[in-house]
């Protein structure tokens, strides 16, 4: 296994990262059409289904809708970050347990001059790309509907799904670059991606649940990130706790990346 000597620049770690681009870029091109419904129907779905017609049976004002106009303005900015993390969930799971179980393909990437660092950095700009991909249709379906107070605003919670994708992609890698099998998937799924998407705020303010609740839920990283997507959706940004939520995001993107660098080194030196 190669790794970068003391020293290395940082750039050398990109540029071995963009060896990958055609590979991802032809895996994509061979299956994007399995996850086309995924990416561009269901956004338009969600919307229509949760913010325009259910949102006519719900009659709250923007104090109890956490300064949103309508359950659709409130609901549709949270939408956008919990698809942000389920692209993420569903691109390294899985597909990571592949790589390394079924497909070998990372032992084949590090046997090349590739290091472990490259070879994760890869993946998370394919992570990066399809994320980015899914939230660009989502904010583009959110805005004829009216959603947006502002364009800068439509435009910095487009970005925020970048932080949102890799605060969640690099524990989650790490976490399944270090499995035997695809066992513990189920827990996972069952126990953190389905909890966090009913319950971080996506589809109701947290103020509604127990004290002990809310204050579980705004350590959740969703939470930050759909509070983040929704205060710049709806222009109604207060500067410190953005900075709190980006700091939040990234320190666990930062800590997500070391831990996963380490599982996949130790698991392909087995």
């Amino acid at each position: 296994m190669t790794e970068p000597t003391p020293g290395t620049a940082p750039t050398h770690v990109f540029a071995g990262a963009a060896r990958l681009v055609d590979y991802w870029a032809i895996g994509y091109r061979r299956t994007w059409k399995g996850s086309a419904v995924s990416s561009f129907v269901n956004p338009l779905f969600y919307v229509v289904a949760m913010g325009v017609l259910l949102g006519d049976y719900v009659s709250a004002g923007p104090g109890q809708l956490d300064g949103a106009s309508s359950y659709l303005a409130f609901i549709a900015p949270g939408l956008l970050a919990a698809q942000s993390m389920q692209t993420v969930f569903g691109e390294t799971t899985y597909p990571v347990m592949g790589m390394i179980k079924w497909q070998k393909t990372y032992f084949g990437m590090i046997a090349s001059p590739l290091s472990v660092r490259e070879v994760i950095l890869g993946q998370l700009g394919f992570v990066l790309f399809r994320v980015g991909l899914t939230s660009a249709v989502f904010t583009l379906v959110m805005a004829p509907f009216g959603v947006y107070a502002t364009v800068w605003g439509a435009f910095l919670a487009y970005l925020v799904q970048f932080l949102v994708a890799l605060a969640f992609a690099t524990p989650i890698f790490a976490f399944s670059a270090g499995l035997k099998n695809e066992a513990p998937f189920a827990l996972l799924f069952r126990l953190g991606m389905i909890p966090l998407f009913l319950f971080s705020g996506a589809f109701f303010p947290i103020s509604n649940l127990d004290p002990w609740m809310e204050a579980l839920a705004r350590a959740t990283p969703l939470w930050h990130g759909v509070d983040l997507t929704r205060m710049l959706t709806l222009d109604t940004v207060d500067v410190g706790t953005a900075l709190v939520h980006v700091a939040y995001l990234a320190t666990l993107a930062v800590l997500g990346w070391f831990w996963a660098v380490r599982r996949l080194g130790r698991r392909l030196s087995v």
